[in-house]
Parts: C-alpha cells; structure tokens; sequence
C-alpha cells in the first residue's frame, strides 16, 4: 500500500488468504454471497499490484511501475465502480423495488470506469505514479480531469461505492455501507496527499466487515426465502 512494498504484500497476503476462504464458504453457503465474498480476494490483488508498484519505484524499474500502476488502477477506476452494485444486485430479494436500481448504478459504473481506465491503457504516458509524503501518490493521473472538476469525478466515484450498500434490503449491508462512509472521511480528512492509496487500502480493509456478514449468514434474518437452510432466529446469533 501507501508506507512500503513490505506492508502492500503483507496486506495482499491477508486479504487474498481471506478472501479465497470466505469464497468458498461463500459458495457452500448460498451462491448470492459469492460476488461479495470476492472483494477482499480483489483487494489483496489489488494490494499486491500496488507492492510491484513500490518495487519499480524504489528499484528504478519504469516498466514495472507501469503494469503495476495499471493493475492498480484498474481495480481502483474500473472495477470497483461496477462491482459494488453488482454485488448489491445479485445478492438484492428478487421482489424488491430497489434490484433493478443496482444494475443500473453497475452499468453507470461501467461507462465511468471505461472513461477513467481506458484511456491510460492506451496512452501509457498518462500514467503518474510519485511519491508524496512517503506514500505512493496517483493524483496526477485521472482523465477525466480533462473533462470535469475532480470534486465531481470523486462525489459520482463515491456514490457508486456507498450509495447501493446503503439502499440494501439488509441492515447489514447498510451497517457495510457506514464502515464505507467513514473510509472517506478519513480519507479526505486526513490523508489527501495521497487519497487515492489510501483509499483503496482502507476500504480493501472495510471488506472484512462483509467477511462477517457472510459467516453469521446475517441476510437469512430478513430474507429467508432466499437462505433456506437457515431458520431466522439463527441469523440473530
């Protein structure tokens, strides 16, 4: 992540671990969990493209720097932006009013993830990684400044990430959707010389909070026509 290649391999070593482990009790548990459950396995990928990142920065390596930087900001740009409410789709009561909102905050997400990712793929020389405050810093990077104010390009990034959880039928994806909002503010508030890395750090870490959800079946409570083997009064547990 942002400190050191040492702290993004250890952080993408937990979250993968974790997250290849939540998968597949994810999966044996009821397969509406799996695109949440992925999450922390995408961010511990996305952790350990940000280490390569550190490794062609201090090692004088450009071309490292470069796929890295671009595995990095495609989870950051591209990916996350549609996953979220994907996630939020599939796992969303089919009777519910909101479901179909989801996927059209995914399909947003697809177009504005292709306007912030595809052009640096294209043109390599886009792509401005430096360090700042010894962090690594990607703020110089974003097309769409081209385009529109950066406080627009962050308010429509961030209601793409906060905004399905927080419309969820489940309490518990709207309780993921605060652990979410404070991940910004503390984001914004205290580490804006390099918000973009720590961003991805500390929500990557916010993924944990869906680890939980997912091992205490909390979504059987409020749904349990779609989680059957489990009786409702053991999700309170």
């Amino acid at each position: 992540m942002c400190l050191s290649a040492q702290v993004s391999f250890a952080a993408s070593v937990f979250l993968v671990g974790g997250g290849t482990a939540i998968t597949i009790i994810a999966a044996r548990k009821n397969w509406r969990y799996v695109p949440m459950a992925l999450m922390p396995l995408f961010a511990g990928l996305q952790q350990f493209m940000e280490g390569n990142v550190w490794l062609g920065m201090t090692g004088g390596n450009p071309f490292q720097v470069l796929w890295g930087a671009l595995g990095f900001i495609f989870f950051t740009w591209f990916m996350w932006p549609i996953w979220v409410p994907f996630s939020m789709y599939v796992i969303e009561p089919n009777h519910s009013p909101r479901k179909p909102l989801f996927l059209i905050f995914s399909l947003i997400g697809l177009v504005f993830g292709v306007l912030l990712y595809v052009p640096h793929g294209l043109h390599s020389e886009m792509v401005v990684v430096e360090i700042n405050n010894q962090s690594l810093a990607y703020e110089k990077s974003i097309w769409l400044d081209y385009l529109m104010p950066r406080t627009l390009t962050n308010v429509i990034y961030v209601l793409l990430i906060i905004v399905p959880p927080a419309m969820s039928h489940y309490l518990h994806l709207r309780h993921f959707a605060l652990s979410l909002v404070a991940v910004v503010v503390i984001d914004m508030t205290l580490l804006t010389y390099a918000y973009i890395s720590f961003f991805c750090l500390l929500a990557g870490l916010a993924t944990l909070h869906l680890v939980y959800i997912i091992l205490r079946n909390k979504c059987a409570r409020e749904c349990p026509e779609l989680f059957p083997e489990m009786a409702p009064s053991k999700a309170w547990l």
